[in-house]
């Protein structure tokens, strides 16, 4: 009997190793072709036109990553903005491709993103080619990004929102009475206010103030490019904005919006003639990723010897290597040192994207443009964000372009502790400590905060300020007296910015990459992107289908709006440290 059992659990055990090991091998098989390879590249066809999706583009920059002991897997999405813009680049020399179609646009990128991408769609028109829009609905973002077609279409019973700007911040002074965990703040700037929720139950006039400036910067643009696309006064747009006189389909065709209103297939018909192609047949069509993927080596089949490398920084700042979404100085470092050590490239341009984060890690990473600035010339190409640490680590290049729409500034830091004293107590625990000197405790959150930690906390954060405003005034040649003028955790556009000195000039990222090439003294070059990620095992089957995250999980049950609440007062309940972070998050729809 004993026998039967032991050959029974044998046979059990091998068949769990074997089907283990068959789903092992099916996952390394599904994380392989998903890296992409030459197969899976698409042949570009006579008469084709770019269908611009942009659901799966979220970032600038889509990342190299590099996995341990499986170099197989080894892959560089070609699904950053990046990719988009230097495919449109490709198209516009392109004999096949004939236009660009932008279809139920669902854009996820920030005002400056969609500003860049507006722009390098101009320009592809420039090449005598057409550009042409349809949506059931189009959000306001979506419309600045379609108004530059040729042509837009919208769905008879479709809606339009364009409706001006606004920014709403969540104050939870009365939450924390209610639960009991209180943060306690200490900060310096007028205008930082990243911790005023903590403390108040309404937004102050110096907050109020600045949100407003700076919506009314970014509205500004956006109506100025609209204006220009469409042929309407600004003062027509800003009154249709007020009376939501662009609504529906009708109105936005009456204020001229909309130049035609139809479904999907006549919009598709009106392609089909414009390619010459008959309405029974269908016309040749390739995604924007997919051709970002067929046109990505013809940089490197140019010729050209010399490169300028692109160091992407985007995300929160934070200790450690970093992510794809994190600052981290770990890949920063790795990746200014193999752009220092390759003798063909000829500079540096770093494309920040980042509300800024942790004081301590912005201040490394400043430290490593410092040092490169003395090999090579580094310029600063600001995305979407560029403030506060995002800033800081800015400051000192040689040269800094920023979007009109670009948030930046915020030169100001703060902390924030937790304190759990009030829910302890409440809940019958209580704690008492023991001590060999007056300060040997140092900060316990359950006990509340004592005027000596007080003010040594305010100490490093003064000392901490003095050292950003001193990096600042250093890299823009200002006095201290006038960086703090306009510091104080205030925030700016990039329109903004530039008027006051924070920034040289208005341009995008192929505008910086010009500047470094002309620095590096080079005409002919490449670019090289940076900085890559490891990956392990199991980071690997956190993207299978089967293996959906908590995060996923959490946003399909509680929906996009509500997760994106709880992972705000998540993230900044968590808070460590000194931190040099934009004083409020905006959602520009």
């Amino acid at each position: 009997m004993q026998f039967l059992k032991n050959v029974l659990s044998t046979l059990v055990g091998l068949f769990l190793f074997c089907f283990l090991f068959f789903i092992f091998i099916i996952a390394i098989a599904a994380i392989a072709g998903g890296g992409g390879s030459s197969d899976d590249v698409v042949q570009i066809k006579d008469n084709s036109v770019i269908e611009l999706d942009l659901s799966e583009v979220t970032a600038d920059y889509g990342g190299k990553f590099i996995y341990k002991d499986f170099s197989m897997l080894d892959s560089e999405p070609k699904d950053g903005l990046i990719d988009v813009l230097n495919a449109i680049d490709e198209a516009k020399k392109d004999s096949k491709i004939k236009g660009i179609t932008i279809t139920n646009s669902s854009i996820n990128l920030g005002m400056a993103q969609t500003k860049a991408l507006r722009d390098k769609l101009e320009e592809f028109k420039k090449a005598k080619k057409f550009v042409v829009a349809y949506s059931d609905m189009y959000s306001q973002k979506d419309y600045y990004l379609s108004s530059v077609a040729d042509t837009l279409y919208i769905n008879p019973i479709g809606d339009l929102e364009f409706k001006g700007l606004s920014s709403e911040v969540m104050f939870f002074k009365d939450f924390q009475e209610k639960t009991g965990i209180t943060m306690e703040v200490i900060r310096h700037g007028k205008y930082k206010s990243a911790v005023e929720p903590f403390l108040a139950n309404e937004m102050s006039p110096a907050n109020r103030e600045q949100i407003n400036a700076l919506l009314t910067s970014v509205w500004s643009g956006i109506v100025t490019d609209i204006a220009a696309s469409r042929s309407i006064p600004a003062d027509s747009l800003n009154s249709i904005a007020d009376r939501l006189g662009a609504r529906t389909a009708e109105l936005a065709k009456q204020v001229k919006l909309i130049d035609k209103i139809g479904y999907e297939d006549e919009y598709r018909n009106g392609i089909k003639k414009a390619l010459k192609v008959d309405k029974a047949d269908d016309y040749n069509k390739v995604d924007i990723l997919d051709y970002a993927k067929a046109t990505a080596l013809n940089s490197l089949l140019s010729g050209a010897t010399d490169k300028i490398a692109i160091i992407y920084a985007q995300g929160e700042i934070s200790g450690g290597q970093g992510d794809i979404n994190v600052i981290g100085e770990g890949s920063l470092r790795k990746a200014f040192k193999k752009a220092l050590e390759d003798e063909n490239v000829k500079s540096i341009v770093l494309r920040v994207d980042s509300p800024g984060g942790s004081a301590l890690t912005s201040e490394l990473i400043w430290r490593e443009v410092e040092l490169a600035k003395k090999k090579k010339p580094v310029v600063v190409s600001m995305g979407n964000y560029a403030a506060s640490g995002g800033y800081y680590i800015s400051c000192g290049a040689n040269r800094i372009f920023a979007e009109p729409g670009t948030i930046t500034g915020s030169i100001g830091v703060f902390g924030v502790l937790p304190n759990f004293t009030k829910i302890s107590n409440n809940m019958g625990i209580h704690t008492e400590q023991v001590s060999t000197h007056k300060n040997s405790a140092g900060y316990s959150v359950f006990s509340p905060l004592q005027d000596n930690n007080r003010e040594t906390i305010q100490q490093s954060i003064e000392h901490i300020y003095s050292t950003f405003v001193n990096r600042v005034a250093t890299g823009r040649k200002m006095t201290p007296e006038a960086v703090d003028a306009i510091a104080q955790g205030r925030v700016w556009t990039g329109s903004d910015a530039l008027k006051n000195g924070l920034v040289d000039e208005i341009g995008g990222l192929d505008d910086a990459v010009k500047y470094a090439a002309k620095l590096g003294k080079t005409t002919k070059y490449n670019t090289q992107s940076f900085p890559q990620f490891e990956r392990d095992l199991s980071k690997m089957f956190a993207n299978l289908p089967f293996a959906q995250s908590k995060e996923a999980f959490i946003k399909e049950e509680l929906g996009t709006e509500n997760y994106q609440m709880i992972e705000r007062i998540r993230r900044v309940t968590q808070l460590r440290g000194t931190q040099a972070m934009m004083p409020f998050e905006i959602n520009i729809r």
